[in-house]
Order: C-alpha cells, then structure tokens, then sequence
C-alpha cells in the first residue's frame, strides 16, 4: 500500500478532508501532518489523528512563516513514529518546505509533490518580497516529482511565465468527491420559486470576500425580497470589519453556517436556484483564474451558476454554454442580469446545466485510484515521470484528472 505523508496548510480545511478521503479512496495510507488554524468538527477524518505542528492565524504571513521555521527545526521529533513514507506531498509552498525537510528527516529520495491549489498575491508582487518568495518555491520546488494543480489559469498566467518552475503537470480539478457510485444516479430536479417567495443564490464554501458581500447585500436590497441571499461555510472573518453584524444587517441576506463536504451538499444546493461563482478576493489574479469548488458543486446538483466576465470561470461557461454572466460587478448589473428572472428563463438555464454529464463535476473511486496510481508511478525509479504537460494538452485535458 502506497504511503503517502501529507503536509498541509489548515488541518481545519474541508479541502483537506477531502483530498484525504480521495488519496484513501484510491488505496493509499496517508500520515497527515500540518497547522491549524480554528476548530471545525465537520473537517475531522475518520480513522486519521493528525500530527498538529501548531497554530497559524489568517492573514498573518509573518507569524505563519515563523511557525513554519520553529517546525523545521523540531520536524525530526515530531515525525518519529511516522514509518518512511514512499511520497510526500505539500500542499502550498510553506508545506512544500516542510515536505523537503521530511525527506531529509528521512534520510530518503522519495519523491515530492507541490500541490498548489491557489497562487497567493504575495508571490505575484514585483518587488523585493514578491521576487524573494518566488526564489523560495524555485528553491523548494526545482527537484518536485509532479505539480498538482487546479486550474490550467494557472499555468498559463503563472507557472509557466513566472515561476521558473520546469515541472509535469497533474491537473486536479476541484470536483466534488463522490465515491461508490453515489453521485452516478444524481438527476438534479428544477426549483423554481412557489409565487410570492424569493429567488436564491446560494454563495457556499470559503466565505473571504468582502466586495461580493456588498454586492450582494445591495443587489438584494434593490430587488426588494425578489431575492435572497444564503450564504453556508467558513467566513474568513480577518477579511471583513464584521461579518455577523453585516449579515444581520442585511434585510435578504442569510447566513446558515458550516456544512459537511460532499455529504451535505445535495440539501444545500437544493435549496437554492443559483450558485454563486465569483470572488474578487484576489481580484484580477489568482480570483481571477481559479475554478471554485462551488462551481462543481452546483453544477452536480442543478444551481444555475453566476460568474465574472473575463475569468477563467466564465470561460469554462461559455465553453459549456451554461450559466449567467456578470459584465461589470455592480449591483446595476446584476440587476439587469437576474432583476427579469421568471420560471421559463429559470427553465431553460437549469436544463442546459442538467444535460451535462455529471462526470463532469465529480470525482469517482476509479478517479481515486487513478490519483493514487499517478502518485505510485513517481516512486518508481526505472519509470521516471519526465514528461512535461503542454498548454496545449491542458487544454485538451480539462474535463478532469490527466
């Protein structure tokens, strides 16, 4: 059994829990080591009693380096009773520096994976800071096996023309795990609004961005309670001046809290006619060129989704032909882009979700264990992975694991 020694960021995170239960699916024993960053119950995996390294708090690069650095130095004692593992992964570039010193710790060429799943502003700067951590992950990263990946923006808006990273590429899309064939029989159910109760957009996931909030809160109040806005998951509350009090003031906003990933998400996109897939977190970057786990996950279950013109979300739209497209991001605009909602133009943006193959939002077991039987292929040493991914191929690829 392949054992895989899993380095990452927030041990909180449902992404995490996730790709803990991907990697378990397709056969593999993971260790799972990493920082946390609050306590959320709905992330804990059965059967896997992380190694905490410590605490890290959101926003706050300087104190998470710090905690990185104090790690390093005590990693040989914290991973003593952890058996060699045949592949480390680091999940973001400060585990991907822990995940070089366990090799060392290990005394082993085992192979290491850079999995990064967001490319962080601070890297995209073009001063001493920016050009200073771009050096680290080169440094970190030159020797990696495989880079794992969520989006093909970005490799071709950073790694490619960045990041001086020459590595094989695995794109991972952020589907939505469906194991023993639980999803295969999904046939998402049009909901269109009884007369006299509102429209729902339901914005779920990672709650970190502030303009959309506004938004939001002022295109709802324009329309009167035409509209309402649910929002479920994790708010990044150093992102905002007061999330709840925002919430509580807005008259058609509700906030109904954390859910369980994938096991509550077909009560909660059923809830809703459309999903929200925008974020200007990062806005013009890495906002800019990812592609949302809340777009799979509305898409599996029928939400209709709402993106930004010129992103990579749109672009997966409109190569798709479905969803509804954003111009500009003014309450304006999403007025005249929703504010003439009926049920026969509902209709007809549901069908065109619905008639896509539900393959192409979720990831099986034999996903899993074709990840796992990737990963294997790294440990093997007379079949060496040299092969470059090309744009092109990306491109070609994107409908899921390559």
């Amino acid at each position: 059994m392949l054992h895989i020694l899993y380095f990452v960021h927030d041990l909180a995170d449902p992404a995490v829990r996730r790709r803990v239960m991907m990697l378990q699916a397709g056969g593999a024993l993971v260790t799972l080591a990493g920082f946390r960053r609050d306590d959320n119950a709905l992330a804990a995996i059965n059967g896997i009693e992380p190694i905490e390294l410590g605490r890290t708090k959101d926003a706050q690069f300087a104190q998470r380096i710090a905690a990185v650095a104090k790690s390093a130095v005590k990693l040989r004692g914290m991973l003593r009773s952890v058996a060699r593992p045949d592949v480390i992964i680091g999940r973001n570039l400060e585990m991907l520096a822990l995940a070089k010193r366990a090799r060392v710790v290990f005394g082993g060429d085992m192979p290491v994976v850079y999995e990064c799943l967001d490319i962080h502003r601070l890297l995209l700067r073009d001063d001493i800071l920016g050009g200073a951590l771009r050096s680290a992950e080169r440094h970190f990263g030159t020797d990696a096996s495989l880079l794992i990946t969520s989006s093909p923006a970005f490799v071709e808006r950073y790694f490619r023309p960045r990041s001086g990273l020459q590595l094989p590429v695995m794109l991972l899309e952020n589907k939505v795990l469906a194991l023993d064939g639980a999803a295969a029989d999904i046939m998402p159910a049009a909901r269109a609004p009884a007369a006299g109760t509102p429209w729902k957009i339901g914005w779920f996931g990672a709650l970190r961005c502030r303009k959309s909030l506004a938004l939001l809160d002022e295109f709802s109040r324009r329309m009167e309670g035409r509209f309402e806005i649910i929002l479920r998951g994790r708010p990044a509350r150093s992102e905002f001046e007061d999330f709840d009090r925002s919430v509580r003031d807005a008259p058609f906003m509700h906030f109904a809290g954390a859910y369980k990933n994938p096991e509550d998400l077909s009560a909660i996109y059923n809830d809703v006619q459309f999903s929200w897939a925008i974020d200007f977190f990062e806005e013009g970057l890495n906002s800019s060129w990812l592609l949302p786990n809340r777009l799979y996950e509305g898409g599996l279950y029928g939400a209709v989704p709402i993106a930004m013109d010129g992103t990579e979300t749109s672009r997966f739209l409109a190569a798709r032909k479905i969803g509804l497209t954003l111009k500009t991001a003014t309450a304006a605009d999403l007025v005249v882009l929703l504010g003439d909602m009926n049920e026969q133009r509902y209709l007809a943006a549901f069908d065109a979700v619905a008639a896509l193959e539900n393959k192409q939002w979720k990831i099986d077991r034999a996903d899993c264990q074709g990840l796992v039987q990737r990963l294997a292929a790294l440990t093997r040493a007379n079949e060496p992975i040299t092969e470059r991914q090309t744009l092109p191929q990306l491109h070609r690829n994107r409908g899921g694991l390559q």
